[in-house]
């Protein structure tokens, strides 16, 4: 009998090692950031909050599927995970105009940075961000999504912790201070380009959308090709409830034909090449009185019967 127990309890694990890593270095280098007067640091300080973010919405996201659905949540907690996801990117968004404003002000009015302070913080960031990144690396991380998603999250945090350092020694060997704000705009653009990409994804969950992984359309197609039975396919709707596929659709087919046989067959076929494991499907053996089932198909073909 194979257990699939100890992989996820080994990501967990991971995942909390690596979050608190990230999560207490993050406010060690925020209170840098204000004693050094570096704003470069704050803005890595910014990034590290996306990198936490991320880290906290995977072990979110573990958490609540294992909570069973109800009568009410039909579906579970999952969605929870994808409304904080909102919130986190409007939330940075917010943070990066923020810095960027700050930068702004620093050009015209430069600031004492202390470039030594700087310099400690910053390496110490970069060497937690290579410890979070290992600790990540641990887990099964080529066999699940939010492992990875995590540590291309933390990955990207360490062009950040890089530029505070580059920062610093500018700052040392040269006093010129105004590279601090110049390379806390670039570190701002990480911020908003993780942000903006959160934002898409979590909105167009909200909204329903088809998992861009997914072609409805090539679905289709490769189901009619593979199952002669099937004459038409309508009312196709595919959306992502976490990070799990559902698909509800009509299948028009030639009657009389082994039902539960056919349902099998689709149902594999779904999970098999889409990893679509909850699906709703229903068998009609008459034509679609509504025109909508018949637009844009240019390959329907008519059953026999009919």
């Amino acid at each position: 009998m194979r257990h699939t127990s100890p992989p996820q309890n080994n990501n967990f694990r991971q995942l909390i090692l690596a979050f608190g890593v990230t999560a207490g270095f993050m406010i060690i280098e925020t209170i840098g950031g204000f004693i050094s007067g570096s704003l470069a640091l704050l803005a890595d300080a910014g990034h590290m909050l996306t990198d936490s973010a991320a880290l906290l919405f995977a072990l979110l996201a573990m958490q609540f599927a294992r909570r069973p659905p109800d009568n009410r949540y039909t579906f579970g907690w999952l969605r929870l995970t994808t409304l904080a996801a909102f919130i986190n990117a409007i939330a940075l968004g917010v943070i990066t105009f923020f810095i960027v404003w700050e930068a702004i002000q620093r050009f015209n009015r430069p600031q004492p940075v202390a470039g030594a302070t700087m310099m400690v913080i910053a390496v110490a960031g970069l060497i937690v961000n290579l410890i979070a990144l290992w600790i990540l690396h641990q887990g099964e991380e080529d066999k699940n999504l939010n492992i990875r998603a995590a540590a291309l999250h933390v990955l990207g945090d360490l062009l950040g912790s890089a530029g505070a350092i580059t920062a610093a020694i500018v700052i040392i060997l040269t006093g010129w201070t105004p590279v601090d704000p110049i390379l806390s705009v670039l570190v701002s653009c990480l911020i908003l380009r993780s942000a903006w990409q959160l934002l898409k994804e979590s909105m167009g969950e909200l909204l329903e959308s088809a998992p861009r992984s997914i072609d409805v359309n090539e679905l289709k197609y490769k189901l009619k090709r593979m199952l002669p039975e099937v004459c038409h396919i309508h009312h196709a709707h595919l959306w992502q409830i976490g990070e799990k596929p559902v698909l509800t659709l009509h299948i028009q087919i030639d009657s009389p034909y082994d039902h539960d046989m056919l349902l099998g067959r689709i149902q594999h076929f779904l999970e098999e090449q889409y990893q679509i494991e909850h699906s709703t499907i229903q068998m009609e053996y008459q034509s679609c009185s509504d025109t909508k089932c018949y637009l844009n198909e240019a390959q329907t073909r008519h059953c026999r019967h009919n």
